[in-house]
């Protein structure tokens, strides 16, 4: 093989390599898209969340703190 025809194939090796990369980054990418818009959909809703426990009426049972201890104690 003749000097020149090795440096064809490396180089068609290189360009190979390199169009493999970019439709690698770019598919990562696309993932990286979609995990963000779902982490910040459920950031969202972790608010509504906590908003609405914030919101919340206190509860008219008493707390197992505030109890009488059962007779037979």
């Amino acid at each position: 093989m003749s000097i020149q025809q090795n440096l064809e194939q490396r180089i068609a090796e290189l360009e190979m390599k390199s169009a493999f990369q970019e439709t690698a980054i770019e598919e990562l990418n696309q993932s990286l898209i979609e995990q963000q818009f779902l982490i910040d959909k459920m950031q969202v809703q972790l608010r509504y969340l906590v908003n609405k426990l914030k919101d919340m009426q206190p509860s008219n049972i008493a707390s197992q703190a505030e109890e009488t201890p059962p007779p037979h104690y």
